[in-house]
């Protein structure tokens, strides 16, 4: 990593984790044209899901929020090694899509998802302002209560 992003991951005091290998048959990003995909990322930490269970049943609003959090921070792993390490070349975050694992009556989600957005914004400025979906779902893999992915604009 080198540059302004590298600089701002330093000052907010972030160390990114190591990028973590897919969970079952797919790729963990794909380029296509000047656009960075990153599939769906778990809230993973030191190779081990960081936050399981459901929202409104057995996970607070708060350790939802970090789980969101640490999605964000695993697609930024996943973006860094995409892009050679220079995070530089992110133009714009174009969106993100928020699955929340939860109970039938919860409806905080959008609350859920800002961990990921907020984190956005304070490491890319107005480039990381994005469009997004925040979805409620009985279950996602491996029993995470938060899932992530992210649409990145690069440069050449």
């Amino acid at each position: 990593m080198a540059g302004h992003i590298a600089a701002k991951l330093e000052e907010l005091g972030i160390s990114l984790p190591i990028a973590q290998p897919p969970v079952a048959n797919y790729v963990p990003f794909a380029i296509a044209g000047n656009l960075l995909i990153i599939s769906g990322q778990l809230p993973m930490r030191d190779g081990r899901l960081a936050v399981a269970g459901k929202l409104g049943e057995t996970v607070s609003l708060e350790d939802g929020v970090a789980a969101a959090r640490q999605c964000f921070l695993n697609i930024l792993a996943h973006a860094s090694t995409a892009l050679g390490g220079d995070l530089d070349r992110v133009t714009r975050l174009v969106r993100l899509g928020g699955f929340v694992a939860c109970a039938p009556a919860f409806t905080q989600h959008p609350a859920v998802i800002n961990g990921a957005s907020d984190l956005a914004v304070a490491v890319f400025g107005d480039a990381g302002r994005h469009a997004r979906a925040a979805v409620g779902v009985p279950s996602l893999p491996l029993d995470a209560a938060v899932e992530i992915e992210a649409t990145f604009e690069i440069s050449a």
